[in-house]
């Protein structure tokens, strides 16, 4: 059995956050429910939950990747973010993300602090209610919850079997507080500079995967290689079929990530979800295929990772673009990220599970391909067509906005990898790592 330096810190915080919601709770009124519809609530009930247990099934995607002796702690990393972030979401996260806008950069975080106001706010958003619902705004602050959770667990990949556990639960807080949500208020709140702006991105392909992207790119940088890389030592992945299994229900769950985000059980919601399934399998199949044609067998681990690039590239298209384009988009963003994990694992950056080729890559694939194909057909919120259709101004402007993400995303995950070091290493040293995160970090093993 391993120890550590026993720290108060962390329980002390979670207990003064107990104590100060019992003296800032108010009792709520009457939930509005003039314009609301029982079935458009009853979907997003279940698109809310479909999109948690995202979560878990990555946990199985990136468990089964990593060699046995970090399963445990790679799978922790995903579920400790459905505690940390929620509790951080109630007591400012949402705020910060869907407040009382500042400037179009940030929300007030006493807007909603600790979702006072919430569950009897009126069914609209922004300054002049440019945004209404027809769901509970509570619901609509659940379902926004789910997004912030899976954000920093994507993340994880990139930092497998090397990084200090407290550590990264430390950079998880900050990167939701100082990297998600501005980049949600931004994008999703009417008042959000690129809102106004008009880039589109219909369910996360900029605030979820470009953000978790680049902060994985940001973190496989600065914690260095692992041994085991630098000595072309990686221990082949420890199950294959967690990664099926964790593929399966990232592919159920995303109907409600994409779908649910029409915010309603419409004809919108169904484009969504026929989108995301079609670009899934075509993206599965391109990656598969486009390893034969380098002489490789097909694998069961790339039809995965495939089907999960094509997920993350149609999610910003979802609600903009036809079912036909969903095929094209799959089987580009498949290719491109393909290529792209090929030349990383034959460089020196020790991106450990291809964070950042399939998700910072994948996402951006998908918003340049939102900016070519969206179209006013699919969704009337669409004001500028795509370039495919002859327009070019929505183009420039994801253009502008990748560039201005990226730069954001990347910058401040790496200024706070630092401030997080210095605060907790975020490197286990040498023998921690030749022991496992597993038995380092948790004395825990998976049986063999």
């Amino acid at each position: 059995m391993t120890t550590q330096k026993p720290t108060w810190i962390p329980l002390l915080v979670l207990l003064a956050v107990a104590v100060l919601a019992l003296f800032t709770t108010s009792v709520p009124g009457a939930m509005p429910t003039e314009g609301l519809d029982t079935g458009d609530t009853a979907w997003m009930i279940v698109a809310s939950g479909l999109v948690l247990l995202m979560t878990p099934g990555l946990a199985y995607f990136y468990g089964g990747m990593v060699n046995h002796k970090n399963v445990i702690s790679t799978m922790l990393q995903s579920f400790i973010a459905m505690g940390v972030i929620s509790v951080i979401w109630i007591v400012f996260g949402f705020s910060l993300a869907f407040g009382d806008s500042l400037g179009g950069w940030i929300g007030d975080p006493r807007t909603f602090f600790m979702f006072n106001g919430v569950f009897d706010h009126k069914l609209s958003l922004g300054s002049s209610d440019q945004l209404k619902f027809t769901i509970p705004f509570a619901l609509f602050a659940f379902f926004q919850m789910k997004f912030a959770v899976i954000t920093p667990a994507l993340i994880s990949g990139a930092l497998a079997e090397r990084i200090n556990f407290r550590a990264f639960v430390l950079f998880m807080v900050l990167f939701c507080i100082i990297v998600y949500a501005p980049l949600a208020h931004w994008t999703w709140h009417p008042d959000g500079f690129l809102f106004n702006l008009g880039v589109l991105d219909f369910a996360g392909g900029t605030v979820v995967h470009m953000s978790a992207g680049w902060a994985a790119l940001a973190g496989a940088l600065y914690l260095r290689r692992r041994k085991s890389h630098i000595e072309s030592n990686i221990l082949p992945p420890a199950n294959i079929p967690y990664v099926l299994l964790g593929t399966g229900l990232l592919w159920f769950g995303w109907f409600g990530f994409n779908a649910g985000s029409a915010v309603g059980a419409n004809g919108l919601a169904v484009t969504a979800f026929a989108t995301t399934h079609v670009a899934a399998a075509a993206a599965g199949l391109s990656w598969i295929l486009f390893d034969v044609t380098r002489g490789k067998k097909v694998s069961a681990l790339g039809f995965c990772i495939g089907a999960v690039v094509g997920l993350v590239a149609i999610t910003p298209a979802s609600g903009f673009v036809t079912v036909p384009v969903a095929i094209f988009i799959g089987v580009v963003a498949a290719i491109v990220s393909n290529i792209a994990a090929h030349w990383r694992a034959s460089s020196n950056l020790d991106d450990t599970l291809d964070v950042f080729p399939c998700h910072g890559l994948g996402g951006m694939v998908g918003m340049l391909m939102t900016g070519i194909f969206a179209t006013k057909a699919v969704n009337a919120a669409v004001l500028e067509q795509g370039l495919f259709y002859g327009e070019t101004t929505l183009f420039l402007k994801h253009l502008l906005a990748l560039a201005i993400v990226s730069a954001f995303a990347f910058g401040a995950s790496y200024i706070l990898l630092v401030i997080t070091d210095k605060i907790i290493p975020l490197r286990v040293n040498e023998e921690e790592e030749r022991l496992g995160l597993d038995i380092s970090q948790h004395d825990e093993s998976l049986a063999e």
